[in-house]
């Protein structure tokens, strides 16, 4: 079996006939790991807003910069990064075992192209392990093996939900303030908790915001909830947000000054890393 456009060979173990959300983000990342159907979704966005792919990218961004902060300033050792999505540069152990070699990194994800492409790229790498797995049952999740034992429970660790939790539709009957709750919960005092995701600025670009919501939704991806602040901070369930707090994430401890003017994705999608005391 092809794809059906570029004839690229599509793996017995991945459905081509319906979007992938890392395929669809890898897709808006110019990657060559998608398909048609998930080219599909992303031209379907991009007609609404044709900066769209800034979703991706400034989620990307965001995610390097809070690993690195964790990473340099935090002392942070211990990531389990849920939801991580096809490889690409600077994942986060990449990040973070620049700065301290022997940090430790659990990536959870249930796609089957991006479990074979992270084993084949972790192979050779003893500290950074991905398992598969639900990443919205996090009582099952964290009773999985590796996750127990390549981890060390007793000493923090930085849980990171980047660009995760806006695709979730209330599977499991729970809330997204729930799920985060089981999680942070379950984390050592001292841990972190990164989130990133869509954001309804509460503005003039607001209407762009749920027009792009509804594409998502509609589309066969059938997932990617826009949310104002103030829902996206009962995410962190009341643990202490670090500055800038929960801002877009173009504005999160940026390495140089913006200069342009932000684009409308740029200000639809939020970040924030708050610490467990």
């Amino acid at each position: 079996m092809s794809d059906v456009t570029s004839g690229k060979p599509v793996p017995p173990y991945v459905d081509a006939t319906k979007p992938s959300i890392a395929r669809v983000y890898d897709g808006f990342l110019s990657g060559s790991d998608n398909y048609e159907v998930d080219r599909q979704v992303v031209r379907s966005v991009l007609k609404t807003a044709p900066e769209a792919a800034d979703l991706a990218i400034e989620n990307r961004r965001f995610l390097i910069r809070a690993c690195r902060f964790l990473a340099e300033h935090a002392g942070i050792t211990q990531f389990l990064d849920c939801g991580s999505g096809l490889p690409t540069a600077e994942n986060t152990h990449t990040v973070v075992q620049r700065s301290s070699p022997t940090s430790r990194v659990v990536y959870v994800d249930n796609d089957p192209l991006v479990l074979a492409h992270s084993r084949a790229l972790l192979e050779q790498n003893e500290n950074a392990v991905i398992v598969s797995g639900d990443i919205f049952d996090p009582e099952a999740l964290l009773r999985d093996e590796a996750v127990r034992s390549h981890l060390d429970w007793d000493s923090p660790i930085a849980l990171l939900q980047m660009g995760t939790l806006h695709h979730y539709n209330g599977e499991h009957t729970r809330t997204r303030q729930d799920i985060m709750r089981s999680y942070i919960d379950a984390l050592p005092p001292g841990s972190y908790v990164a989130i990133s995701h869509f954001l309804d600025p509460e503005d003039e670009h607001s209407a762009t915001a749920r027009k792009m919501e509804d594409v998502f939704l509609h589309s066969m991806m059938g997932s990617g909830t826009f949310s104002t602040a103030s829902e996206l901070t009962r995410l962190f369930n009341g643990l202490e947000l670090i500055a800038p707090g929960l801002v877009r994430c173009v504005d999160w401890r940026p390495e140089a000054q913006q200069l342009k003017p932000l684009n409308v994705a740029q200000r639809c999608i939020a970040g924030g890393l708050a610490r467990k005391q």
